[in-house]
Protein backbone atom coordinates (compact mmCIF):
# COMPACT_ATOMS: atom_id res chain seq x y z
CA UNK A 1 0.00 0.00 0.00
CA UNK A 2 3.07 2.33 1.01
CA UNK A 3 4.19 1.87 -2.62
CA UNK A 4 1.33 3.66 -3.94
CA UNK A 5 0.61 6.54 -1.70
CA UNK A 6 3.86 7.98 -1.87
CA UNK A 7 3.79 9.02 -5.94
CA UNK A 8 -0.16 10.04 -5.22
CA UNK A 9 1.85 12.61 -2.16
CA UNK A 10 4.87 13.32 -4.62
CA UNK A 11 2.17 14.70 -7.23
CA UNK A 12 -0.15 16.70 -5.04
CA UNK A 13 3.02 18.00 -3.74
CA UNK A 14 4.35 19.21 -7.41
CA UNK A 15 0.89 20.65 -8.26
CA UNK A 16 0.37 22.49 -5.08
CA UNK A 17 4.34 24.15 -5.61
CA UNK A 18 3.63 24.95 -9.06
CA UNK A 19 -0.11 26.80 -8.76
CA UNK A 20 2.07 28.64 -5.82
CA UNK A 21 4.92 29.59 -8.18
CA UNK A 22 2.33 30.49 -10.77
CA UNK A 23 0.44 32.67 -8.21
CA UNK A 24 3.40 34.27 -6.98
CA UNK A 25 4.26 35.40 -10.69
CA UNK A 26 0.82 36.78 -11.25
CA UNK A 27 1.31 38.78 -8.15
CA UNK A 28 5.21 39.54 -8.60
CA UNK A 29 4.16 41.10 -12.81
CA UNK A 30 1.41 43.22 -10.90
CA UNK A 31 3.84 44.78 -8.23
CA UNK A 32 6.51 45.24 -11.25
CA UNK A 33 3.51 46.67 -13.19
CA UNK A 34 4.09 43.90 -15.82
CA UNK A 35 0.08 43.60 -16.57
CA UNK A 36 -2.62 45.53 -17.42
CA UNK A 37 -5.62 45.20 -15.74
CA UNK A 38 -7.52 42.10 -15.74
CA UNK A 39 -5.89 41.25 -19.62
CA UNK A 40 -2.84 39.35 -20.32
CA UNK A 41 -2.55 35.54 -19.35
CA UNK A 42 0.49 33.24 -17.65
CA UNK A 43 -0.39 29.59 -17.65
CA UNK A 44 1.69 26.39 -16.79
CA UNK A 45 0.89 23.11 -18.05
CA UNK A 46 -0.10 20.74 -14.79
CA UNK A 47 3.15 18.77 -13.15
CA UNK A 48 3.32 15.59 -15.23
CA UNK A 49 1.45 16.37 -18.11
CA UNK A 50 1.51 17.87 -21.63
CA UNK A 51 -2.38 18.31 -22.16
CA UNK A 52 -3.41 20.56 -19.17
CA UNK A 53 -2.73 23.79 -17.83
CA UNK A 54 -3.35 26.08 -14.70
CA UNK A 55 -5.13 29.10 -15.97
CA UNK A 56 -6.51 32.33 -13.87
CA UNK A 57 -10.41 32.61 -14.00
CA UNK A 58 -10.96 35.65 -16.34
CA UNK A 59 -12.08 38.88 -14.35
CA UNK A 60 -9.20 38.41 -11.17
CA UNK A 61 -6.72 41.26 -11.11
CA UNK A 62 -3.40 39.61 -10.88
CA UNK A 63 -2.58 41.50 -7.49
CA UNK A 64 -5.63 39.53 -6.07
CA UNK A 65 -4.44 35.41 -7.38
CA UNK A 66 -4.16 32.77 -5.25
CA UNK A 67 -2.92 29.33 -5.63
CA UNK A 68 -6.32 27.81 -5.39
CA UNK A 69 -7.81 30.53 -7.77
CA UNK A 70 -6.02 28.72 -11.24
CA UNK A 71 -8.63 26.39 -13.28
CA UNK A 72 -7.31 23.51 -15.33
CA UNK A 73 -8.13 23.73 -18.77
CA UNK A 74 -7.35 20.97 -21.73
CA UNK A 75 -5.68 21.95 -24.46
CA UNK A 76 -9.26 21.90 -26.73
CA UNK A 77 -10.38 24.50 -24.08
CA UNK A 78 -12.55 22.15 -21.41
CA UNK A 79 -12.36 22.60 -18.31
CA UNK A 80 -11.27 19.83 -15.90
CA UNK A 81 -11.43 21.38 -12.63
CA UNK A 82 -12.04 24.62 -11.16
CA UNK A 83 -15.04 27.55 -11.57
CA UNK A 84 -14.58 30.27 -13.77
CA UNK A 85 -15.13 32.03 -16.80
CA UNK A 86 -12.26 31.12 -19.86
CA UNK A 87 -11.64 34.12 -21.36
CA UNK A 88 -10.99 33.09 -25.26
CA UNK A 89 -7.70 34.87 -26.33
CA UNK A 90 -6.07 33.12 -23.39
CA UNK A 91 -7.70 29.63 -24.93
CA UNK A 92 -6.45 30.65 -27.98
CA UNK A 93 -2.82 32.00 -27.77
CA UNK A 94 -2.14 29.44 -24.88
CA UNK A 95 -3.27 26.17 -25.98
CA UNK A 96 -1.24 25.84 -29.62
CA UNK A 97 1.67 27.16 -28.17
CA UNK A 98 1.64 24.89 -25.02
CA UNK A 99 1.01 22.40 -27.90
CA UNK A 100 3.68 23.39 -30.38
CA UNK A 101 6.05 23.98 -28.54
CA UNK A 102 7.75 21.59 -26.50
CA UNK A 103 9.57 24.21 -24.08
CA UNK A 104 6.87 26.18 -23.43
CA UNK A 105 5.94 24.62 -19.76
CA UNK A 106 4.91 28.34 -18.86
CA UNK A 107 4.04 30.46 -21.04
CA UNK A 108 3.94 34.63 -20.39
CA UNK A 109 1.84 36.63 -22.15
CA UNK A 110 2.15 40.41 -20.87
CA UNK A 111 1.64 44.15 -22.70
CA UNK A 112 4.43 45.70 -20.20
CA UNK A 113 5.12 48.56 -21.28
CA UNK A 114 8.76 49.38 -22.04
CA UNK A 115 8.70 46.29 -24.25
CA UNK A 116 5.64 46.87 -25.59
CA UNK A 117 6.40 50.39 -27.14
CA UNK A 118 9.42 48.46 -28.21
CA UNK A 119 6.92 46.89 -30.40
CA UNK A 120 5.16 49.94 -31.74
CA UNK A 121 8.54 50.69 -33.23
CA UNK A 122 8.85 50.37 -37.09
CA UNK A 123 12.26 48.71 -36.50
CA UNK A 124 11.25 47.04 -32.81
CA UNK A 125 14.76 44.77 -32.58
CA UNK A 126 15.88 45.23 -28.94
CA UNK A 127 19.58 46.76 -29.69
CA UNK A 128 22.71 44.65 -27.94
CA UNK A 129 23.70 48.33 -26.42
CA UNK A 130 22.97 46.90 -22.78
CA UNK A 131 24.13 44.32 -20.71
CA UNK A 132 20.60 42.71 -19.76
CA UNK A 133 20.06 43.24 -23.54
CA UNK A 134 22.86 40.78 -24.33
CA UNK A 135 20.89 37.96 -22.46
CA UNK A 136 18.48 37.81 -25.25
CA UNK A 137 20.84 37.71 -28.48
CA UNK A 138 19.37 36.20 -30.88
CA UNK A 139 16.91 34.37 -28.74
CA UNK A 140 13.79 36.96 -29.62
CA UNK A 141 11.43 35.90 -32.84
CA UNK A 142 8.51 38.32 -34.30
CA UNK A 143 5.25 38.21 -35.90
CA UNK A 144 2.76 41.01 -36.98
CA UNK A 145 -0.69 41.74 -35.52
CA UNK A 146 -3.27 39.99 -36.52
CA UNK A 147 -6.17 41.14 -34.30
CA UNK A 148 -7.64 39.58 -31.83
CA UNK A 149 -6.55 35.89 -31.20
CA UNK A 150 -10.24 34.79 -31.33
CA UNK A 151 -9.63 30.99 -32.79
CA UNK A 152 -6.68 28.79 -32.62
CA UNK A 153 -5.03 29.16 -36.05
CA UNK A 154 -4.52 32.81 -34.89
CA UNK A 155 -2.54 30.87 -31.65
CA UNK A 156 -0.88 28.08 -34.45
CA UNK A 157 0.50 31.23 -36.21
CA UNK A 158 1.78 32.73 -32.66
CA UNK A 159 2.89 29.94 -32.10
CA UNK A 160 4.86 29.24 -35.72
CA UNK A 161 6.31 32.69 -35.48
CA UNK A 162 8.16 31.85 -32.05
CA UNK A 163 9.95 28.96 -33.40
CA UNK A 164 12.95 27.70 -31.30
CA UNK A 165 13.27 31.26 -29.89
CA UNK A 166 12.33 32.15 -25.97
CA UNK A 167 10.53 35.40 -26.59
CA UNK A 168 8.20 36.06 -29.26
CA UNK A 169 7.79 40.32 -29.62
CA UNK A 170 4.13 40.78 -31.03
CA UNK A 171 4.35 43.89 -32.81
CA UNK A 172 1.88 46.68 -31.96
CA UNK A 173 0.48 44.72 -29.02
CA UNK A 174 2.92 42.81 -26.90
CA UNK A 175 5.34 40.06 -25.75
CA UNK A 176 5.04 36.70 -25.61
CA UNK A 177 7.43 34.42 -23.17
CA UNK A 178 7.98 30.91 -22.60
CA UNK A 179 10.20 29.12 -20.20
CA UNK A 180 10.46 25.56 -18.52
CA UNK A 181 9.82 26.31 -15.35
CA UNK A 182 7.74 29.21 -14.07
CA UNK A 183 11.40 31.14 -12.45
CA UNK A 184 12.40 30.84 -15.80
CA UNK A 185 10.07 32.29 -17.64
CA UNK A 186 9.85 35.28 -14.96
CA UNK A 187 13.31 35.63 -15.33
CA UNK A 188 13.34 36.16 -19.08
CA UNK A 189 9.93 38.29 -18.94
CA UNK A 190 11.89 40.84 -16.18
CA UNK A 191 15.12 41.26 -17.79
CA UNK A 192 13.44 41.67 -21.32
CA UNK A 193 11.44 44.49 -19.84
CA UNK A 194 14.42 46.19 -18.45
CA UNK A 195 16.56 45.80 -21.41
CA UNK A 196 13.43 47.49 -23.19
CA UNK A 197 13.05 50.33 -20.39
CA UNK A 198 17.23 51.21 -20.83
CA UNK A 199 16.93 51.13 -24.53
CA UNK A 200 13.51 52.84 -24.64
CA UNK A 201 15.07 55.82 -22.28
CA UNK A 202 18.08 55.91 -24.30
CA UNK A 203 16.01 56.33 -27.64
CA UNK A 204 13.74 59.68 -25.48
CA UNK A 205 17.30 61.34 -25.80
CA UNK A 206 17.65 61.75 -29.53
CA UNK A 207 21.26 60.47 -29.20
CA UNK A 208 22.52 57.41 -30.92
CA UNK A 209 22.83 54.35 -28.83
CA UNK A 210 26.52 53.13 -28.90
CA UNK A 211 26.19 49.17 -29.82
CA UNK A 212 28.19 46.48 -27.97
CA UNK A 213 30.81 44.65 -30.18
CA UNK A 214 29.61 41.50 -32.04
CA UNK A 215 32.29 39.45 -30.38
CA UNK A 216 31.95 41.18 -27.07
CA UNK A 217 28.09 40.23 -26.86
CA UNK A 218 28.88 36.60 -27.90
CA UNK A 219 31.64 36.56 -25.32
CA UNK A 220 29.04 37.65 -22.97
CA UNK A 221 26.53 35.47 -24.08
CA UNK A 222 29.06 32.43 -23.31
CA UNK A 223 29.52 33.94 -19.88
CA UNK A 224 25.86 34.16 -19.17
CA UNK A 225 25.42 30.56 -20.25
CA UNK A 226 29.04 29.36 -18.19
CA UNK A 227 27.80 31.76 -15.16
CA UNK A 228 23.89 30.37 -15.00
CA UNK A 229 24.20 28.80 -11.52
CA UNK A 230 25.52 29.95 -8.41
CA UNK A 231 26.50 27.18 -5.92
CA UNK A 232 25.22 24.63 -7.65
CA UNK A 233 21.80 26.56 -8.10
CA UNK A 234 19.97 28.30 -11.49
CA UNK A 235 20.42 32.22 -10.73
CA UNK A 236 16.46 32.47 -11.78
CA UNK A 237 15.72 29.80 -9.02
CA UNK A 238 17.15 32.28 -6.93
CA UNK A 239 15.85 35.31 -7.78
CA UNK A 240 12.39 33.32 -8.00
CA UNK A 241 12.80 32.24 -4.34
CA UNK A 242 14.00 36.17 -3.32
CA UNK A 243 10.75 37.42 -4.97
CA UNK A 244 8.41 34.60 -2.85
CA UNK A 245 10.14 35.82 0.28
CA UNK A 246 9.05 39.53 -0.59
CA UNK A 247 5.66 38.31 -0.66
CA UNK A 248 5.82 35.63 2.17
CA UNK A 249 6.44 38.93 4.15
CA UNK A 250 3.79 41.59 2.38
CA UNK A 251 0.71 39.12 0.63
CA UNK A 252 1.47 35.54 1.77
CA UNK A 253 -2.25 34.70 1.04
CA UNK A 254 -1.28 34.37 -2.83
CA UNK A 255 0.01 30.87 -1.55
CA UNK A 256 -3.18 29.93 0.12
Amino acid sequence: MSTNIKPIQNQAHLERQARIDLAACHRIAARFELHEAIDNHMTLLVPGCTDRFYLAPFGMHWSEIRANDFCEVDLTGRLVAGKGPIEPTALYIHAPVHRLAPRARCVLHTHMPFTTALAMLEQPALRMAVQSGVMFHEDIAFVDYNGLAYDQSEGERLAQALGNKSVLLMRNHGVLVIGNTVPNAFEQLYYLERAAQAQILAMSTGKPLHDIPDDVVRATVRQFSEGAEVGGVDRADLHFAALKRMLDRTEPDYAT
